[in-house]
């Protein structure tokens, strides 16, 4: 009966000092490692894309129609989000939200990460198969058909413009609602959770740049800085699930 007793309170104080939630650190360890690795995947995927002057359609479409990496690189930052967001989800599990804002803040934030991941479906759709097969065509077609051919690959890259943005706003929403559920948990510094919001705030600005802009040096520098403050959180995430200890809920009676 005592053990029963001091085991009750012992639970009644962790969750006390926890705040709204607590740590799975197998878990958390999971959900940094998913999201360092799909980061990091991504980052080095995308440097074997085709590159060029993004806004000057004439020059960037036709190093596209020469690019044989094409579909493999799309596949692959595919694969890469598909990672990273699944790490997002399984740390809904692992912060463990059980009440207060950190249960609702996580609850969205999984909403948003299956919305971003949607978009990012339609945007490798229209990026990595409907554009390709338009400049593919422009570049084949007879002179009399290039201009109609060309207005139809610039209707795909505004169209990508349009998803890619979307996407952007969808993961930054996630990403500002997990950064307040982190907030929030217990033996996780809070700073963490400020650096995935301001992480956040960048794709936010990455979306409102890339629908008004397009893909200008603007945007580029801000997906870079989004890169960076990635790693650094999830850097961070992984070192903190290392070394957390377990979690002991309950002493055995003496």
């Amino acid at each position: 009966m005592v053990g029963e007793v001091l085991c009750l309170l012992q639970s009644n104080n962790v969750t006390a000092k926890s705040g709204d939630a607590m740590n799975d650190r197998p878990s958390l360890r999971l959900s940094a490692t998913l999201l360092l690795v799909g980061q990091l995947l991504f980052i080095v995927v995308t440097q074997f894309h085709a590159d060029g002057p993004a806004n000057d359609h004439p020059v960037v479409f036709a190093e596209y129609a020469r690019s044989d990496t094409w579909k493999v690189v799309h596949v692959g930052q595919f694969a890469a989000m598909a990672i990273l967001l699944a790490g997002l989800i399984v740390l809904f599990f692992a912060l463990d939200a059980r009440t207060g804002i950190a249960k609702w803040s996580a609850r969205f934030g999984v909403a948003s990460a299956v919305a971003a991941f949607a978009l990012y479906a339609v945007l490798q759709a229209v990026d990595g198969v409907a554009l390709k097969q338009a400049v593919d065509a422009w570049v084949s077609a007879p002179d009399a058909e290039k201009a109609a051919r060309f207005a139809n690959a610039e209707t795909m890259r505004w169209l990508e413009w349009g998803v890619r943005s979307y996407q952007n706003f969808a993961l930054g929403l996630a990403l500002l609602l997990f950064g307040s559920a982190v907030v929030r948990t217990a033996s996780t510094p809070r700073a963490i959770g400020y650096l995935i919001g301001l992480s956040g705030l960048v794709y936010l600005a990455q979306g409102w740049v890339g629908e008004t802009e397009g893909f200008s040096q603007t945007h580029t520098m801000a997906i870079v800085l989004a890169f960076v403050l990635d790693l650094a959180w999830m850097i961070w995430l992984l070192i903190v699930a290392i070394r957390m200890p377990d979690s002991e809920r309950a002493i055995s009676p003496s």
